[in-house]
């Protein structure tokens, strides 16, 4: 698998959905946890300010802007998400050495944030975090 091998978490956005009441519709305004959709660390100058992966070791972030289209798997069950960009996110440099884990195999640091509907694609919502691979091609 070629990209980053990092944490995936979910978050909400725009309309309400599952386990989420209605919010904001993300820094491209597109954003809805129903969609499949995601959170980038690196959509712009002012996001990378504020996510700093590279604080966690995530050198050579490819620059990626809203609509971009990113495969995740889920390194536990092989299972694989294709999601566009439509927030900026996650905080990556708050979840530096932070683990998830499902028997041998794990990844650290948040680098990815899905909606619930595309984790719950790919994962019980439950789990809250996987360990993913994320394609950056």
């Amino acid at each position: 698998m070629a990209g980053f091998n990092g944490e995936a978490s979910w978050f909400c956005c725009g309309n309400a959905w599952g386990p989420c009441a209605s919010t904001g519709h993300g820094a491209c305004g597109t954003c809805n946890s129903g969609n499949f959709q995601h959170a980038w660390p690196n959509t712009s100058d002012a996001c990378y300010a504020i996510t700093h992966p590279d604080t966690c070791g995530f050198t050579g972030m490819t620059r990626r802007t809203c609509g971009f289209r990113h495969a995740t798997t889920n390194l536990c069950n092989g299972k694989r998400v294709v999601t566009s960009i439509a927030d900026c996110g996650p905080q990556t440099d708050l979840f530096c050495g932070e683990r998830a884990c499902c028997g041998g195999t794990c990844a650290a640091n948040r680098l990815l944030d899905l909606t619930p509907a595309a984790f719950s694609s790919i994962a019980s919502l439950n789990a809250g975090l996987i360990p993913a691979n994320i394609d950056v091609g």
